[in-house]
């Protein structure tokens, strides 16, 4: 059998109210286009979804990573939500269009992608979690805990399908290089990069003993594309469960713990992970916290998508939830001091070069 892809391809084009949500008129504007592609023969299935102001397009097809064809399908349509946004006066409509022209990928034009490509088992459990208001790096702790952490994931020493462990590439987002890690023996080479998330960001991560795909991250920066704060990144994952990966409980655990990421108001503020239901993913506070909703589904025969099951609306995360919440108590006390406000060199793309500049000539070198 061909092998399926899932393309996951997402946009802020406008939210409601300020940067809260979405509006239903752009889901069901966005549901009306790729339901013309399916009915095509372009895709095999797809499922509308948001996180906050963002608008995600998942997408199963035949057609590989990165074909120009669904890449302009999700361009497409993200332009036409954005007309449908501007007509509606919704907040930063088309913030994340960042040209007027598709050019056969959306990579670098300002929506976040995540793709993988395989060939699909008697059942195939996937979870696709999707981020809002924080940065590509925030799936580094996760994908730590859930691939190479045997305390989080027992399957690591208990499954013999996935005992070996697995192999990590990781992206330098100034240089563009990558480097690829082997975990567990490369485990303590690996922290040195990924804890550092606003520079190493985790993009892939392959099954060690034969390499098969395992999980795949957006790792777009909309700052270091548009050269100036434009948005918050809100990245996309997708991750392969059970049946020689991780059990999917051993997958959602890595978000039992809400841990800080960037982001947050002004993308200037480092602030909790909240793990959090559909229905709650609307950060009003303060902008936020960050919130990261997970959509499970069963890959069934020819990619169609059974789903989405809402993966984090269970009590057992209500403990996470509090904790967010105190946490975002604690953090905002900082008001504009470090930590709770990003580093300096993060805020470049802020107003901080534009006070620089106008103190130009006032800081006095010491005698």
């Amino acid at each position: 059998m061909a092998k399926v892809t899932i393309s996951v391809i997402k946009a802020d084009i406008g939210g409601y109210v300020g940067h809260s949500s979405s509006h239903p008129d752009i889901l069901k504007l966005a549901e009306k286009n790729l339901e013309k592609a399916k009915s095509k023969s372009l895709l095999l299935d797809f499922c509308v979804m948001r996180c906050g102001d963002d608008l995600e397009l998942i997408m199963t097809h035949r057609k590989g990573e990165e074909n120009s064809e669904i890449h302009k399908l999700a361009w497409d349509t993200f332009i036409d939500c954005t007309e449908l946004a501007k007509k509606m006066k919704l907040y930063g409509a088309g913030q994340d269009i960042l040209s007027d022209a598709f050019s056969g990928n959306v990579k670098g034009m300002g929506p976040g992608v995540a793709e993988m490509e395989f060939e699909e088992r008697k059942s195939d459990p996937v979870i696709i979690f999707m981020a809002d208001k924080t940065s590509p790096g925030a799936w580094n702790f996760p994908l730590y805990k859930i691939f190479a952490d045997p305390f989080n994931t027992a399957g690591l020493v208990i499954d013999p399908h996935i005992h070996d462990g697995f192999k990590f590439e990781v992206l330098d987002v100034y240089k563009q290089e990558t480097v690829i890690f082997s975990a567990p023996e490369e485990i303590y080479d690996m922290l040195v990069f990924i804890g550092a998330k606003e520079y190493y960001i985790i993009r892939r991560v392959w099954r060690k003993k034969d390499n098969e795909i395992a999980s795949v991250s957006s790792t777009q920066k909309l700052a270091l594309i548009a050269g100036k704060y434009v948005g918050k990144d809100d990245p996309v994952l997708i991750v392969r469960a059970q049946s020689g990966f991780p059990a999917v409980g051993e997958v959602l655990e890595g978000f039992a713990f809400p841990y800080l990421v960037a982001g947050w108001m002004r993308g200037s503020h480092h602030g909790p992970f909240m793990p959090c239901s559909f229905k709650d993913a609307n950060p009003t506070r303060f902008d936020g916290p960050p919130r990261v909703i997970a959509a499970g589904f069963q890959i069934a025969e020819d990619g169609k998508l059974i789903g989405p099951r809402d993966m984090f609306d269970d009590p057992s995360f209500d403990r996470a939830r509090r904790m967010a919440n105190e946490v975002t108590d604690y953090m905002r006390r900082h008001g504009p001091f470090e930590p709770h406000r990003l580093p300096l060199h993060d805020m470049e793309y802020t107003t901080l070069p534009n006070v620089r500049k106008k103190l130009q000539g006032r800081f006095k070198k010491e005698k």
